[in-house]
């Protein structure tokens, strides 16, 4: 089994969850989605009603693990000029405002375009906290993960329910080298999106990568509801939020979107606590 024991901004965030007895939220924004400043304001009030982590996105052109909901705010987002180097300012006004770890979603192509060392500082600067690369296997991850590991910076690796016990190995192993901050547990095979329910056999595939794993678990695809969040509490660390926020954001009126944000992620929290 891979342990850590090395102490960081979403480490803390999960041990805060953790003694308050309760599962990590971490809500996604899409930075630049529905416009620039919206997703700013968005992000910042999140943090500022308790968001445990967020997870910031970076609109890419082929965001192959997306669903249609986060496949047409990545397109909006890209059409209104958002670029992984705005994005990184964005985090950085973001940070300033609030102490919350922020976690930048995005693609490979971008950041090496960008410069793995230059981009590792900047995003550091920003006070990104955490990086989840979809298509960056464990394989070909030591170059960024050591670049971004140099400036406190944890590389966070996917599991799906497909992996083999061998592979769930690996990426435990890969995780745990500079403490990983947890491990992104895709709760089905396929893209995201919102859902009804959650896939039968998910407290099976989280335990299997328990087994492996001391590092927090943290689920997403397909979390939409409060009894949602409640069934993740009792098997794993932390839910993430993506596409329902963002129907949430397209169903409000332009000036209620942030308000409409922050409601949403207190229904969140306000399921059954953990225990």
């Amino acid at each position: 089994m891979t342990t850590t024991t090395q102490t960081t901004p979403i480490a803390a965030a999960f041990a805060r969850a953790r003694a308050a007895g309760r599962i990590a939220l971490i809500p996604y924004v899409m930075s630049g989605y529905p416009d620039e400043a919206t997703s700013e304001a968005v992000a910042v009030a999140l943090g500022e009603a308790g968001a445990d982590i967020i997870e910031l996105g970076v609109p890419f052109s082929d965001p192959l693990a997306d669903g249609a909901t986060i496949q047409v705010a990545s397109e909006r987002a890209l059409a209104n000029g958002m670029t992984l180097r705005k994005a990184v300012a964005l985090a950085g006004r973001v940070s300033a405002h609030v102490s919350t770890p922020l976690v930048m979603m995005g693609y490979y192509n971008p950041i090496f375009s960008y410069g793995i060392a230059r981009f590792c500082v900047d995003a550091a600067a920003a006070g990104v906290a955490g990086l989840i690369v979809p298509d960056l296997p464990p394989e070909e991850s030591a170059t960024l993960q050591q670049a971004a590991a140099g400036h406190g910076i944890e590389l966070v690796f996917l599991v799906t329910p497909t992996s083999t016990n061998k592979r769930i190995a690996q990426v435990a192993e890969a995780a745990g080298k500079t403490g990983g901050g947890f491990i992104y547990c895709v709760s089905l095979s396929g893209v995201t999106g919102a859902r009804d329910r959650l896939p039968e056999g998910l407290a099976a595939f989280i335990a299997r990568v328990r087994s492996h794993t001391s590092l927090p678990l943290a689920v997403g695809f397909g979390v939409s509801r409060p009894a949602h969040v409640a069934e993740i509490a009792r098997i794993a660390d932390g839910a993430v939020v993506a596409s329902a926020l963002i129907n949430t954001l397209d169903a409000a009126a332009p000036d209620e979107r942030v308000g409409a944000a922050v409601d949403y992620l207190r229904t969140l929290q306000d399921a059954p606590a953990v225990g």
